[in-house]
C-alpha cells in the first residue's frame, strides 16, 4: 500500500468521519510531520499498541565501492529505527503474502 491507498483506507473507514482525499491526506501528512518533529524533538515517538520510532546512532564504518571495489570509509549517522508493538504484530500474523 502506498500513501494514496491509505488516503483511499481512510475514507472507506467511518470512524474516521473523513468526507474527502483531500481532508484524509492533510491528516496523514499532519501524522508523518508529527511522527518527524517528535524523532527531531526526542528522538523518540511510541504510539501504543501501533509500534515505536527511534533515532539510532550508526557508527562509522567501512564499506566498499560496488563499481570498483575500492574500500572507503562511511561517516557515522543516524538513522531511524521502527519496532513494531503487539498489536501490529498480531495484524501481521494474520496477513495474506
Amino acid at each position: 500500500m502506498n500513501k494514496q491507498g491509505l488516503v483511499e483506507a481512510i475514507l472507506k473507514n467511518k470512524d474516521a468521519n473523513i468526507d474527502t482525499k483531500a481532508q484524509a491526506e492533510r491528516a496523514i501528512n499532519a501524522v508523518l510531520a508529527g511522527i518527524a518533529a517528535g524523532l527531531k524533538k526526542d528522538a523518540n515517538v511510541q504510539l501504543i499498541g501501533f509500534g515505536t520510532f527511534t533515532v539510532k546512532k550508526r557508527a562509522a564504518r567501512k564499506g566498499r565501492n560496488p563499481a570498483t571495489g575500492e574500500v572507503i570509509k562511511i561517516k557515522a549517522s543516524k538513522v531511524v529505527g521502527f519496532k513494531a508493538g503487539a498489536a501490529l504484530k498480531a495484524t501481521a500474523s494474520k496477513a495474506k503474502v
